[in-house]
């Protein structure tokens, strides 16, 4: 199965950005270089579920401090820390490792099935009127793009024939049955946009799971009981380094003055392989989910 490469696709666009300053460019090549490292150790990683799981996300650790420290806040130039947000080199990161450790950990997923990043189904509508005789009622699809998903792909076809002969109209779109919002830094507004994001998919397929992960906490923990969101996991069980300490993260020489304490920082929370294995064991019991047989259901007495 060919996996999505959003996090190589942001180097690449970024080594073509003209704004970014000559003496990044050999930076950023170095980090092609050992995201390509990186990709190798997970593509040969193998052995039992615990094991993948736990070497993945070793891996991940490693290569992560690699960009967020010595990529972007050892630079010279302030550009990639203040523009880390827009160039989403450190979300990304998050976004392509995700289907390695779910094909990975989860051999028997259908190939059918797309694992990634994906717009996926969220709405139909029709813009046909009475006096208005659009092909196939002029129907249009509008999607939601999500940061991982487990999607199926589905072709849908409308025509005022029954037959389906003449005045037919073709759409595509993907049913996403698992989706997951990833977020390096998880405050409020971005917890609320979630919840009528995971809404959204729920209405638009109601077997849907939804997740949010996040790196670091910046809130204060509110329960998802009364919202769509299935559960909210906490990729590193740590919360977001204060403002009175980013704040001299702004300039090269605060960063330098500060380099040791973020370097502690990150490898003292490090992405926890207990929080990527329950997202795995969610994952796994939907896959194995099916319709209730008839005789265990009367022995049971529910389902």
């Amino acid at each position: 199965m060919a996996l999505p490469t959003p996090h190589l696709d942001k180097l690449n666009a970024l080594l073509d950005n003209d704004k970014l300053p000559i003496n990044d460019k050999e930076r950023i090549g170095q980090a092609i270089e050992k995201y390509r490292e990186w990709i190798q150790a997970m593509t040969d990683t193998e052995g039992e579920q615990s094991t993948i799981i736990n070497r993945l996300v070793s891996s991940l650790s490693q290569y992560k401090q690699f960009i967020d420290l010595n990529t972007i806040f050892d630079s010279e130039s302030d550009f990639l820390y203040r523009q880390k947000g827009q160039l989403k080199l450190d979300n990304t990161v998050i976004e392509e490792f995700l289907p390695h450790l779910i094909c990975k950990s989860l051999p028997e997923l259908d190939e059918e099935l797309y694992v990634g990043p994906q717009s996926c189904f969220s709405a139909a509508y029709f813009t046909s009127t009475v006096t208005r005789r659009e092909h196939g009622g002029g129907l249009h699809i509008r999607t939601k793009a999500q940061d991982f998903t487990i999607a199926r792909k589905l072709f849908i076809q409308t025509s005022y024939d029954p037959d389906f002969n003449e005045q037919t109209l073709e759409r595509e779109t993907y049913l996403g049955y698992i989706c997951a919002e990833c977020k390096t830094n998880l405050d409020k507004t971005m917890f609320q946009e979630a919840s009528a994001t995971a809404h959204d998919v729920k209405t638009a397929v109601p077997g849907a799971k939804y997740y949010l992960l996040c790196e670091w906490l910046d809130m204060t923990p509110i329960s998802t009981t009364p919202t769509d969101i299935d559960e909210v996991l906490l990729l590193r069980k740590a919360k977001r380094v204060g403002s009175q300490v980013r704040r001299y993260y702004a300039t090269y020489q605060g960063r330098q003055q500060s380099r040791e304490e973020y370097a502690r920082y990150l490898s003292e929370n490090p992405f926890s392989p207990e929080v990527f294995a329950r997202l795995v064991s969610h994952i796994a019991v939907v896959l194995t989910d099916t319709d209730p047989d008839e005789g265990n259901v009367l022995n049971g007495g529910y389902f």
